[in-house]
């Protein structure tokens, strides 16, 4: 069975990752999602909700969800006090998993465009397959000759190669466009606009009990 990790800080988790997932999900026939949090983001600033309270949100997020569960290896404390590299992340699964198992990471189409400052991006094939959500107002070239050689050279259409194959293929997935951002919903709720229609509601709820991102202001 192909396995799928999906990482991300999730600060908080929203609309923008569960609904393409799912979509995804149904495109490749994926049985289940492990969202996996990171502790120490290296491409992005660091979480504003503390690691507790972004996986209390994960948890009531998914909890109506069966194709979701929950990975916290990144979040260890033997791996918090270092950023979280997901090739790392790919190799400790593998320790564990074996090497014949079919894995895939889910990553937006800005992150597969921003790979190149990813630490031993083209490392990556090795351990997964790569499944990329399309995201509003991103292309779907890059200017970097390097990278799009190898995502042309790896590329498939072909869903059975995900499932036939421990790792190595590159999937770029027809998901519906989701035009939301965790920055953007902090920034709105800081503001005090309504974003409850951008998350799940028991996700909306926890937000204000806790008073997160400016809620108590």
């Amino acid at each position: 069975m192909l396995t799928a990790l999906l990482g991300g800080t999730f600060d908080p988790i929203h609309y923008g990752h569960l609904r393409p997932a799912i979509s995804l999900a149904n495109e490749v026939d994926l049985k289940q999602i492990r969202l996996l949090p990171n502790h120490i983001p290296p491409h992005k600033p660091q979480p504003e909700a503390n690691t507790e309270q972004r996986l209390a949100m994960l948890a009531l997020a998914i909890e109506d969800l069966p194709l979701f569960a929950l990975d916290v290896s990144e979040i260890l404390p033997e791996t918090s006090i270092r950023p979280s590299y997901t090739v790392e992340t790919l190799q400790a699964w593998r320790c564990k998993n074996g090497n014949q198992k079919p894995l895939a990471f889910i990553m937006g189409q800005d992150s597969l465009l921003g790979l190149p400052t990813w630490y031993k991006w083209q490392t990556l094939l090795d351990y997964c397959h790569l499944l990329i959500c399309r995201r509003a107002s991103y292309s779907t070239q890059t200017d970097s000759t390097k990278l799009q050689q190898w995502i042309d050279t790896h590329q498939t259409n072909d869903v059975k190669d995900l499932h036939n194959s421990p790792n190595g293929y590159i999937y770029l997935a027809h998901t519906a466009l989701e035009d939301i951002s965790a920055t953007e919903i902090r920034q709105n709720i800081n503001n005090a606009q309504n974003c409850k229609n951008l998350l799940p509601p028991k996700v909306w709820q926890y937000i204000h009990i806790q008073g997160l991102y400016g809620t108590k202001k």
